[in-house]
């Protein structure tokens, strides 16, 4: 919540947990539709964080294939999107508010001015 009210006092219009294209089953977190942006505050628990990811020891062979099948899950989508022309940027939920702003708020100017002539390629992925 918080990061999207910084990101609207830098003056950025978006959208939050919208369906992505061609992706109708899966959502990312903040979309700036018209720069092609996508932002994904991924949890550390749920998308393995190596700083705060822990695996529960109950059921621990269960919890291992299921964390990991969403990190593939989560690169699946960013393949897509970037296939589309699409930026993504992923953050952590722990990471300072205002710094994501920020960097955000770069990224989606840069992708409102357009690519470089030589720079027509695929979207990127951010971390």
């Amino acid at each position: 919540m918080e990061r999207r009210r910084a990101l609207r006092a830098l003056g950025l219009g978006y959208r939050v947990d919208v369906p992505l294209p061609g992706l109708p089953r899966r959502r990312c977190d903040v979309m700036f539709k018209g720069a092609k942006v996508a932002v994904f505050v991924d949890g550390c628990f749920w998308h393995s964080c190596p700083v705060h990811g822990t695996v529960p020891r109950n059921n621990k062979s269960w919890w291992t294939e299921k964390l990991a099948t969403n990190i593939t899950r989560d690169r699946e989508t960013d393949q897509h999107l970037e296939s589309l022309g699409w930026t993504v940027v992923r953050v952590w939920e722990h990471e300072d508010m205002a710094d994501v702003a920020r960097r955000v708020h770069g990224i989606v100017l840069a992708a409102r001015r357009g690519p470089r002539p030589r720079e027509r390629r695929g979207g990127s992925c951010i971390r």
